[in-house]
């Protein structure tokens, strides 16, 4: 009987090279899931739940609310819903003694929103700007209005314009019987009480937004102009107010958007009455009204949502053509 020996040959085939091993080793690593079972499905939950109450809670009713302007409903059953058509535009144009003062309303919020506040902010931003002492204070002292709710806005301006125990009366001596200002009953004087609030809050905001285009600018830009020659309002006007023009297109839709969907400040006035009319008050008096009327009040939301997609489709055109130019 013989044994065989194996060989040095042979026993070093049978034992794999040491880099052969860990090369196998790290192919099998490779193999392995990073994420396990209970991570995808917790991704899922995380991504999916806010995924799905976007479209349900945006896209939905927003094509709902566009198919609703359509019909005649009243909120009840959903058989009692008919299709009229244009019927709900025709009267909304035609019928409405409210739709075009509203209209004019939101126009006059623009442009006051436009033409007052947004010069001041800028004003506020090239002052604090200058990097001058407390200015954090100061930010924060102006932004505060833009955090607060307009909700509590709207009480604390109701106290100011208070026929009886209201600060601006009181400084002007007008909360007296015989000599009392009703701010907020007065269908003259009503509309701009409220614009005065919403100026208030809006002033803060386009703070914020010209102060973060001005930290964008090129220090060497203003120091080529001073060497120059150039005062302070000639490097503004030539240098600095050209290189904001981004955030100008910001500013002038960001307001009139604000200018829109303004609602809150004046449904707690006075619920949009005696001369406060806006499109956004219409909607809600129309929809959740006494007398609901949920087709014509979609009808008004059509329309105020064609006038924003006026203002919004333009500037994201350019502001793709700039992305891919870039």
């Amino acid at each position: 009987m013989t044994t065989e020996i194996p060989t040095k040959s042979q026993e070093a085939a049978a034992v794999p090279p040491p880099g052969r091993a860990s090369e196998k080793k790290r192919v099998q690593q490779g193999h392995k899931r990073l994420l396990t079972r209970r991570d995808r499905i917790t991704l899922a939950f995380m991504a999916g739940v806010p995924t799905l109450l976007h479209v349900l809670l945006v896209w939905v009713t927003a094509l709902a609310s566009i198919l609703l302007a359509f019909t005649s409903w009243d909120g009840i059953g959903f058989d009692s819903i008919k299709w009229v058509g244009l019927d709900n535009f025709q009267q909304l144009f035609s019928d409405n003694p409210q739709f075009w003062p509203a209209v004019q309303h939101n126009v006059i919020w623009f442009v006051v929103l436009i033409l007052i506040p947004t010069p001041f902010g800028l004003f506020l931003a090239v002052q604090l700007d200058k990097k001058i002492r407390f200015s954090r204070v100061y930010q924060t002292a102006f932004f505060l209005p833009v955090v607060i709710s307009l909700a509590c806005i709207g009480f604390v301006w109701q106290l100011i314009y208070n026929p009886d125990t209201g600060l601006i009366n009181s400084l002007i001596g007008a909360n007296k019987p015989g000599h009392y200002i009703d701010w907020i009953g007065d269908p003259n004087l009503n509309l701009w009480a409220v614009l005065v609030a919403a100026s208030w809050r809006h002033t803060g905001y386009m703070m914020i937004l010209y102060l973060a285009g001005l930290k964008s600018v090129d220090p060497s830009l203003r120091e080529a102009s001073s060497l120059d020659g150039a005062n302070e309002w000639q490097t503004f006007k030539n240098v600095i107010f050209p290189t904001l023009r981004p955030t100008n297109t910001i500013v002038l839709v960001v307001t009139i958007i604000e200018s829109l969907r303004a609602f809150d400040l004046v449904f707690v006035f006075n619920k949009g009455a005696q001369g406060t009319e806006l499109l956004s008050i219409l909607v809600t008096n129309n929809i959740i009204g006494e007398s609901s009327r949920i087709g014509y009040g979609s009808a008004i939301a059509v329309v105020l949502l064609f006038i924003s997609l006026i203002v919004i489709i333009p500037y994201l055109i350019a502001t793709f053509r700039k992305e891919r130019r870039a």
